[in-house]
């Protein structure tokens, strides 16, 4: 899963925050376009790829997104400060001390660090114990601004996107620390299956779509673009883990049910069944606070058999990490690639 590793470190350096994935979708279209696969951008800006099988007449699609929780520039504050809006749902103590970039509607970017206006322990005695909101989190430019009319004359101004150091770390235990593992560990695991399947010459049993989305995180990035001949489709995202949970950084975690209710009974079965077969290690689980793209179709009409699995990421949505083992590939990158593998040579539920 070497390369596996490399291809997340290279995904979670490009920043793509939900509205601005421009950069990264273009790096994926590249990775396949070298693969001789098919592919087509729709217009909320994702790609798909599609890998003709020996059935055209009924599809799979298989989603993972590219897009990440980020932030933009709501205010300008008159001491050169910038006070920020969330993109994507989590809490701003999960930002704070963060490094981050940001980046004008010229395209020039600046660094900055993200902070509470009450950081300095020898000047506010609240600042343990302050609210970490709107109001008291704040970008520290690293540029000398001392008013908002310094700030705009480098061109930063309102609606301009705010991307958060990813901190990418491979260490010699095995483990990949990182934000943003939610979803680019999964589309590394997509874009490693694609090429798997054409350098193997491996003949899908039925057309395949890869839809790469970009706008998961708020909520629509996988609600689209599904033809009408699909009938299972399924959803790559981050296996949720904490208290009460079954999931770890070690198997391959398949979702049975999250907040828009049960996944699909007989592909959750076929899953299970997969994994039995070919030794994969997998934990059933359910994500109480969990939305996916496969959810998002559902919601939106579609009439598909929609699963949802996906590798363990702990602490997601703020210091993600997952694990990989290149001696024994007992880890969950390794695990869900195998059920991926796997599944999209694997006979439908329905059929």
């Amino acid at each position: 899963m070497t390369e596996t590793v490399q291809l997340i470190k290279k995904l979670v350096s490009i920043p793509s925050p939900s509205g601005n994935t421009e950069k990264v979708i273009s790096f994926v279209e590249d990775y396949v376009k070298e693969l001789n696969i098919q592919t087509y951008r729709n217009r909320k800006g994702g790609l798909v790829a599609t890998i003709p099988g020996k059935d055209t007449d009924h599809h799979r699609m298989l989603t993972a997104h590219v897009d990440t929780l980020g932030a933009m520039v709501k205010e300008i504050k008159p001491s050169g400060r910038l006070k920020i809006d969330l993109i994507g749902g989590f809490r701003y103590n999960s930002i704070e001390g963060e490094y981050c970039e940001i980046e004008t509607s010229s395209g020039e970017v600046f660094t900055g660090t993200i902070l509470m206006h009450q950081t300095s322990v020898h000047v506010y005695k609240d600042a343990g114990k302050a609210e970490r909101n709107q109001e008291n989190i704040e970008i520290r430019l690293d540029e000398k601004v001392h008013s908002a009319e310094d700030v705009r004359s480098l061109g930063i101004e309102v609606g301009d996107f705010v991307s958060f150091d990813p901190r990418v770390e491979i260490t010699k235990s095995g483990f990949i620390k990182s934000r943003h593992l939610d979803d680019k560990a999964s589309v590394a695991l997509l874009l490693q299956l694609m090429k798997t399947i054409q350098e193997e010459q491996i003949e899908l049993p039925y057309t395949t779509h890869f839809l790469i989305s970009n706008n998961e995180e708020i909520g629509y990035g996988g609600n689209s673009n599904i033809t009408p001949q699909t009938v299972e489709y399924l959803a790559v995202d981050m296996g949720a883990m904490g208290d009460g949970q079954s999931t770890d950084e070690y198997t391959v975690s398949i979702c049975v049910k999250d907040s828009s209710g049960p996944y699909h009974y007989g592909l959750r079965k076929h899953l299970v069944e997969l994994a039995k077969q070919h030794d994969i290690q997998y934990k059933l689980d359910i994500y109480p606070f969990y939305g996916s793209d496969a959810s998002a179709a559902i919601r939106a009409g579609h009439d598909i058999v929609h699963g949802l699995i996906g590798p363990g990421i702990d602490s997601s949505h703020a210091f993600e990490r997952t694990h990989q083992d290149s001696l024994n590939h007992q880890d969950s990158l390794n695990h869900t690639y195998k059920l991926l593998y796997h599944y999209v040579q694997s006979n439908m539920v329905l059929l």
